[in-house]
């Protein structure tokens, strides 16, 4: 017990207790340690870590992002049970049978054919595409396609996708105008076309009275120089009007699939320019009233003015000025492709004999 004298407090109770229990010290050795010598101090290690960590807090909601939902899928358009049966006509067109096909300047038309002669046509659809493709119902049309001043029909029984082709016999006509060798300038040049060629006759109304293709009405009128002018395969005239007087040529042209014709005209004409004045190159007067006559004395234009000007053909004619209640008269000759100034003196000798 003399040991046991030197421990105070807890230890000197836990020896008491080992020694009445009866406890090995191998036993309690891991709570007294081995008997090592002392340690002097040390720094103090980190805490173990813990077998069970403790359950963390759950961490704030993150920051919603703003997702855009999946794209619905398109639904697929169904036709109703009811619907009328559809088909497919393609066309196209060609110059002929084995010629080129035609690419442009087509007009499409798609007609319900008519039931009875009194019917008129219903236009179902069109197209100014080269090779269109219609969707008809079950039936019969007809299709009509216009190149120009041509124009083709065909019937056409739809009762299943099917394609045609159309001949389309035309071609193209450009024309131009010269006089001499000079080019006439577009603004003053015309022309007008005319089917058939000059010679050619018609009968009118079923007589046999007879009457020349030129009088009938122009297909085409007022076509400007360098214009291209689509029409049917075949023989045309064209007539040529150079300015505003009596210079006028006709000629025949022929037309083939698919080519462009070029057709010149020339003129034998001249412009004239008319001048009254009182002494030669002197200063034209004016409000001066002009006509201009053949040497038989047609009429061929009338106009207003101290220097007017006119496109004759070559030829003889009469000048005739009245001014302040007189009338002056000169003889004049026009050559081809020679402009000039026609002067008309107011002198006595010119004036005429009878007054108007």
């Amino acid at each position: 017990m003399t040991c046991l004298s030197r421990f105070r407090g807890p230890v000197a109770a836990l020896l008491v207790l080992l020694l009445a229990t009866g406890t090995s010290s191998a036993q309690w050795a891991p709570f007294l340690g081995p008997n090592l010598p002392p340690t002097p101090p040390a720094n103090i290690p980190n805490p173990p870590q813990p077998q069970n960590p403790p359950t963390p807090l759950a961490p704030p909601p993150a920051p919603q992002q703003q997702t855009t939902p999946p794209a619905r899928p398109a639904l697929k358009e169904t036709p109703p049970a009811n619907a009328p049966q559809r088909f497919s006509l393609s066309l196209s067109a060609r110059y002929a049978a084995e010629g080129q096909p035609v690419t442009r300047s087509l007009h499409w038309r798609i007609f319900t054919e008519r039931q009875g002669t009194a019917e008129p046509l219903t236009l179902v659809s069109e197209s100014q595409e080269a090779a269109p493709t219609f969707s008809l119902a079950p039936g019969k049309y007809v299709v009509h396609v216009a190149y120009g001043l041509a124009s083709f029909a065909q019937r056409v029984s739809v009762t299943e996708n099917r394609r045609e082709t159309l001949i389309v016999a035309a071609g193209g006509l450009r024309l131009q105008g010269r006089v001499a060798d000079a080019a006439i300038p577009p603004a003053k040049l015309r022309f007008d076309v005319f089917e058939g060629n000059f010679l050619q006759r018609a009968s009118s109304d079923g007589k046999k009275k007879r009457m020349l293709r030129s009088e009938r009405p122009p297909i085409v009128r007022g076509v400007l120089p360098g214009d291209v002018v689509l029409l049917p395969a075949g023989v045309y005239h064209v007539q040529s009007t150079y300015g505003e007087g009596n210079s006028t040529i006709t000629a025949d042209v022929r037309i083939e699939a698919g080519r462009l014709t070029d057709a010149t005209v020339h003129h034998r004409a001249a412009q004239v320019t008319l001048r009254l004045v009182h002494a030669v190159g002197g200063e034209a007067l004016a409000n001066t009233s002009w006509s201009v006559l053949t040497p038989g004395g047609d009429s061929i234009k009338e106009f207003i003015g101290a220097f007017p000007s006119i496109v004759l053909a070559d030829g003889e004619y009469v000048a005739v000025a009245r001014h302040e209640g007189k009338t002056y008269q000169a003889n004049f000759k026009v050559v081809a492709g020679r402009d000039r100034e026609v002067e008309v003196l107011a002198r006595a000798e010119n004036q005429a004999r009878s007054q108007n």
